[in-house]
C-alpha cells in the first residue's frame, strides 16, 4: 500500500490557483503602495492592506473569495490611477 506524501488538508488545484491569484494581488498592491510619496500614507495603506488580507484569510467560500479578489483588483487599479495622476 502506497503512502501519500500530501498533507491531509491539501488544497485542490482550483484552491491552489485561487490562492496564487490572491497572493499576486497582495504583492502587486504592496508594490504599488511603495510608490506613494508620503510615508504616513504609505504606512496607513500598507497596514490597511495587511489587515484586510489577514481578516479574510480564513474564508473558504469560492464565490466570496472571487468577489473579494475583484474588489482588491479594483482597489489596485484605483491606486495605480491615482499614482499616475500624481506623477509618481
Amino acid at each position: 500500500m502506497a503512502v501519500s506524501r500530501l498533507p491531509t488538508a491539501a488544497l485542490s488545484l482550483k484552491q491552489f490557483l485561487q490562492r496564487q491569484k490572491v497572493l499576486g494581488v497582495y504583492r502587486d498592491l504592496l508594490r504599488s503602495i511603495r510608490k506613494i510619496p508620503t510615508e504616513s500614507d504609505r504606512r496607513y495603506l500598507r497596514d490597511w492592506a495587511r489587515e484586510e488580507f489577514k481578516r479574510n484569510k480564513t474564508e473558504t467560500d469560492q464565490d466570496v473569495i472571487r468577489m473579494m479578489l475583484t474588489q482588491a483588483h479594483n482597489h489596485l487599479e484605483d491606486l495605480r490611477r491615482s499614482l499616475a495622476l500624481a506623477g509618481c
